[in-house]
């Protein structure tokens, strides 16, 4: 028996139509697994003053896969990266401080953390 227009329309819709990814449950945990895959790493770049005497955080950064991201920490000054160790070349210091490049360690409970 031949189908009618509409037959083969919603046939060919239905194909077309992408898979369920699962309940509401299923479909979250894809989503965060999937942010936690590509979220970009926080950095910071620390200015040590003397030998071991003092240090300050000069600037905040997101690295990506690609690129990086970089703010001053009194937000007057932004970078847009090719890599994050460039990052140092960007902050005036004198001859006796020291740029760092660090990477928190953020495994550690985040007292921001508002799950359940």
């Amino acid at each position: 028996m031949p189908m009618n227009q509409s037959e083969v329309d919603k046939t060919a819709s239905e194909l077309d139509a992408p898979e369920s990814l699962g309940d509401d449950e299923n479909f979250n945990s894809l989503l965060v697994e999937m942010v936690t895959d590509q979220a970009p790493r926080v950095f910071a770049v620390v200015i040590e003053h003397g030998h071991r005497e003092d240090a300050a955080i000069a600037a905040w950064g997101i690295a990506f896969e690609d690129s990086a991201y970089l703010v001053t920490a009194n937000g007057n000054n932004h970078y847009s990266l090719a890599a994050p160790e460039n990052a140092l070349n960007y902050l005036r210091i004198n001859p006796h401080a020291t740029p760092h490049l660090i990477w928190p360690n953020l495994t550690a409970a985040n007292p921001l953390d508002t799950q359940n």
